[in-house]
This record gives structure tokens, sequence and C-alpha cells, in this order.
């Protein structure tokens, strides 16, 4: 089976070609602010992304013949996890979402592409977006606000199947699903997101993207509920300013004036006693949602995972691990491999592995 993957981020598009499960092309095309800014709309990116990519193609020499054309997931609206065939409904819903990232290309582009080859399939998997929470972790305390998921969920279903099959390896005799453990996972990017896996499905995750949760390297996390209203009718900020300060200035930005971990690292071991304390702190928060990921689970917790860019940091994990270690073997999976995930849900998908999901 030949798979394109394709995967849409903020200043570049990521994309690839796999055959079955191997990787034959790989390439991350950057793009400048200046070939940015002169779209008002992250949408209106759409042909020049596009174009870039069959451009590409060309330049290598790749054929364009492809068995399904994957990319990543935008943000729809809430939807279980899987992998969906692109259909007119969710090219509607992505042209209208009330929330933009470039990842809402990813659907637009693979569904373009895909149209003009016979016999081709256009799909997403397990976007952002999944939402496969308890009724009770919904609930806060106003009914105005119930809580969302926006979270890394293409990136923690990956690696939970990995550790899956790395425990079926070493007992061949007893298979072991991502559906029969519990599992706490930690993805731990740009934003940080805490998700309690029962049994195949996240019940419990934060709203990684605009205000839960940990912060984060551009991040808030949770604030001060009322000192946040009162900083909105302050009349210190505009609303857009007020958005980045939940989100991109925020976090490790806001308090140090970077996102660069290993920057960090390197100020504290230089003396910065500040930055010490804010990045225990970011360390510290993670921790207390690991603990409560694992009263989620009523404390059956099989394995914490972390994953993402941080868990190349030695300061962080070993940091982390004395926290978190009493309640469940650490594993460690740093940074993250999106395309391979998309194209092993293509092809699970090409050869009836797995369940094609309608988007409705």
């Amino acid at each position: 089976m030949k798979i394109l993957v394709i995967n849409p981020g903020s200043t570049s598009t990521k994309m690839a070609v796999f055959e079955d499960a191997e990787p034959v092309f790989v390439k991350t095309l950057r793009h400048s602010v200046d070939e940015l800014v002169k779209f008002p709309r992250i949408i209106d990116q759409f042909e020049f992304r596009k174009n870039l990519v069959l451009e590409e193609l060309k330049r290598e020499g790749i054929p364009f013949a492809f068995d399904a054309i994957i990319g990543r997931g935008g943000l729809l609206k809430p939807i279980p996890g899987g992998v969906y065939e692109v259909n007119d409904a969710m090219l509607n819903d992505i042209m209208h979402a009330m929330r933009t990232h470039a990842c809402n290309l990813g659907c637009l582009i693979a569904s373009e592409l895909a149209h003009g080859l016979p016999g081709c399939r256009a799909f997403i998997a397990d976007p952002g977006v999944v939402d496969e929470l308890d009724e009770v972790a919904r609930v806060t305390g106003s009914p105005l606000m119930p809580r969302i998921t926006i979270w890394h969920a293409l990136n923690q279903r990956a690696i939970a199947r990995r550790y899956a099959a790395e425990q079926t390896a070493v007992s061949p005799g007893h298979p072991i699903r991502y559906e029969d453990l519990n599992l706490i996972i930690c993805h731990l990017g740009g934003g940080i997101s805490v998700g309690a896996h029962r049994k195949g499905r996240c019940i419990d995750v934060n709203n990684a993207l605009d205000g839960e949760g940990p912060f984060s390297p551009e991040r808030a996390g949770t604030l001060p509920a009322g000192d946040l209203i009162d900083l909105c009718f302050s009349g210190k900020m505009t609303q857009s300013e007020l958005k980045k300060r939940i989100s991109g200035h925020a976090g490790l930005a806001a308090h140090l004036g970077t996102t660069d971990v290993q920057a960090v690292v390197k100020r504290i071991e230089e003396g910065d006693d500040h930055a010490r304390l804010v990045l225990d702190a970011m360390i510290y928060q993670i921790a207390k949602s690991v603990g409560a990921a694992a009263v989620v689970l009523y404390g059956q917790v099989d394995a914490i995972l972390l994953t993402g860019g941080m868990a190349h940091s030695d300061y962080i994990i070993s940091r982390l691990k004395e926290r978190v270690s009493f309640l469940a073997p650490v594993r460690v999976y740093p940074g993250e491999d999106e395309m391979e995930a998309l194209a092993l849900n293509a092809l699970g998908a090409l050869r009836g592995d797995l369940q094609v999901q309608k988007y409705q």
C-alpha cells in the first residue's frame, strides 16, 4: 500500500510517503513569516500548501499514485478516537471551525489530492478534539462552562499502542493490547496534555490549548479565575492580547522570555534561581496532573508514559520521575512521530484492521 501523509503545522508542512509501514520519503517544508503573512486567515493557505506538496513530489520524481492520503486532523467538533474517512460534513465543519490552527488544513489537502486519483481514499486520524470523557469528567462548577478536551490524541494513542506492543514482545505468549491497559500518558511539548487512558479510551484529559492543566513552554494552563476576570475588565489589554496570555506568550515564554527548555536549563546551571523556580514549578504542576489521573483510574495504573519534545530533557524527566514513579512504572518515549502514527492508521484502515468511522 502506498500512502501519502500530510501534517500542516504553524510554520511548516510535514509530508511523507510510506510503502506499507516503511517511510520511503520524508520532508519538512518550512514556511517563512513573509510567505505566510500574505494570507489573512490560516484557511487561505490551502492552495499554497497543497501546491508545495505537489511540487515536492514532482521534484523528487515520486509518481502521484497512492492508495490513501491521510492528513492531520483539525479542530472539528468533539468525536471519538479512530480513523475517519474525509466526507462533505467534515469539510463543511472545518471550513467553519470556531478555532483556527494549521492542522485544519490537513483534511482539506488530503481530500483535494485524493479526489483526482481513482481508488484513492482520504483519511484523518485521532485529531486533537477526540472526546472520550466520562460524563462525570465534563461537569464544572458552572453549567455555562463544561469541560472540553483539546489534546495530543494522535501521539498519545500511538505511544500507548507502542507500549502495548513492547509488553507483548516481552511475553509473546500473552499478547497485550492498548485496550487491555490503564495508562497515564503525558505529552510534554509546547502544550502539555495529561491523559487517563482506561482500556483503550482516554476518559479524562485536560484542554491543552487554551486554559487547563499544567502551564507549559507557551501556554498558561489553569489560572485563578477571579484574577483572570479582573484582568479582562482592567482595560489594560485587548481581547487578542489576552488570548496570547493564555496561549502563545504564556508559560515559560511569559516568565523567562523563551520556550527553549535547554536554554532554561543552561541558565539554571549558571546560577539563575528564578529560572530554576519556574521550571521546577512546571514540573510540579505536571506531577500534580499525573496524580489526579491516577485517582481517575482508582490507582489501577499499569504504566506512566512520558512523550513529546521535552521528554528529551534529563532535568525534567529525572525530577518528574522522583515525584510520580511511586504510582506506576515510568517509560519515556522522547519526541513524537505523528507521521508514522498517521501512516499506520491509514494502513490499518486500508487492510481492514481498523474500523473506518463516519464523521457526521
